[in-house]
């Protein structure tokens, strides 16, 4: 099953690179993109979840409303993006209820930063896919942790997926910066693997981000953004479709788990 995930937030990563930008561009970037997310999983009758922040949810409940009515799920990213405290993960699981009115069963940490396990398992979470199990310079060293789902805490850890030996990460650096077919390439390989692939990407990457004076961002960030991003993610979903690969949010897979013969 290929496990698709968008991490829906204030776009505030323009403050990583020295740059301002105003809370109304921030949401305004990241709606933009997750309608263009949306329409290409309309496109391709494709299922996906959406880890959100509440600050997100809150400034776009049309957006919300379409992503429940339309059969995807949506799971936590927490309440702010750039600001944490062991109880916003409570918090926003509850608000994020109460705003779209379906069960929030999933967390995703900013960032792909640590979270304490008891933390989520108190929480109410059934699982949490916080972990990158590579090693990024600068970020984290994840060599020692499953490539693949695990249970910790009474919580099903769903690690994004990284290549079989070489633990080549699939996310969405990788997306921009690799030629298509190498991407496909590793994708392949990783599914044959492991008989499913967790790969995650974010609303703004589906806008234009080469304004550098703007943005700020290195050419390995803004690469095949915008329009490019949307081609790219097209052909993607097309080819994995050509492939048979099944579509599914992570409350599907987790049923695929709990059924036996599965």
């Amino acid at each position: 099953m290929v496990l698709l995930s968008f991490d829906i937030e204030e776009f505030d990563m323009p403050f990583e690179y020295g740059k301002e930008i105003s809370f109304t561009d921030q949401i305004s970037i990241s709606r933009a993109g997750t309608i263009a997310i949306l329409d290409l999983l309309d496109k391709h009758q494709v299922k996906a979840t959406f880890f959100c922040t509440v600050t997100f949810a809150e400034n776009v409940p049309d957006l919300i409303e379409r992503i429940t009515t339309t059969g995807h799920e949506l799971a936590s990213h927490g309440y702010y993006h750039s600001d944490f405290k062991p109880e916003h993960l409570l918090q926003s699981k509850l608000k994020l209820q109460a705003l779209s009115g379906q069960e929030i069963t999933g967390y995703r940490m900013a960032r792909m930063m640590p979270v304490d396990e008891k933390e989520i398992e108190k929480a109410g979470y059934v699982y949490n896919t916080s972990i990158n199990p590579t090693y990024l310079p600068g970020r984290y060293n994840n060599f020692n942790i499953s490539r693949t789902h695990f249970s910790k805490q009474n919580v099903l850890q769903i690690p994004a997926s990284v290549s079989p030996i070489i633990r080549f990460p699939l996310f969405w650096l990788s997306f921009h910066n690799l030629p298509l077919n190498i991407y496909k390439f590793l994708a392949n390989w990783t599914y044959k693997k492991d008989q499913y692939l967790n790969i995650y990407f974010h609303p703004w990457e589906f806008t234009d981000l080469n304004d550098v004076d703007r943005f700020g961002f290195p050419g390995y960030v803004r690469k095949n953004t915008g329009t490019k991003m949307i081609s790219r993610m097209d052909s993607l979903i097309h080819w994995m479709k050509s492939k048979n690969y099944p579509f599914g949010t992570f409350q599907d897979f987790i049923r695929t788990l709990q059924t036996p013969g599965i």
